[in-house]
């Protein structure tokens, strides 16, 4: 499969449904890969949260996005991947206090740490983690 078709089909399709000006909406873009060799899983990619528009995006996107979010997140068969930005304070993660609301154990959520290659000069990724 080229998954960098698969990229332009998606923006294509994402451009179509919710315009140019990075709206979002709760209708979902199917992609489906087939294969033998694997279980079959269904995978969300949801929007990252984020607290100010941008360009022609609205006013209340934050809390399109995080209404979203939890449409995904609440049900107990969710396993939620919070990602956060290895550049930014874990206390501070929308992601992390979003899982924390539906699932307070922490049993279904797996925490993923991005962009390592930013992180402040003299800084650990052992530490965050």
């Amino acid at each position: 499969m080229d998954f960098y078709k698969a990229r332009e089909e998606i923006e294509m399709d994402t451009d179509r449904v919710c315009g140019r000006n990075k709206d979002i909406t709760s209708m979902p873009i199917i992609c489906k890969v087939f294969s033998r060799s694997v279980v079959d899983l269904t995978l969300v990619d949801l929007p990252g949260m984020t607290k100010i528009p941008t360009g022609e995006q609205p006013i209340d996107i934050e809390k399109k996005i995080v209404e979203l979010c939890y449409t995904y997140v609440q049900p107990k068969t969710a396993i939620i991947m919070a990602v956060s930005s290895a550049n930014q304070d874990l206390a501070n993660s929308d992601a992390l206090k979003l899982a924390r609301k539906v699932d307070p154990a922490g049993e279904r959520t797996i925490g993923v740490i991005t962009k390592i290659d930013i992180m402040d000069q003299g800084t650990d990724c052992l530490d965050i983690i």
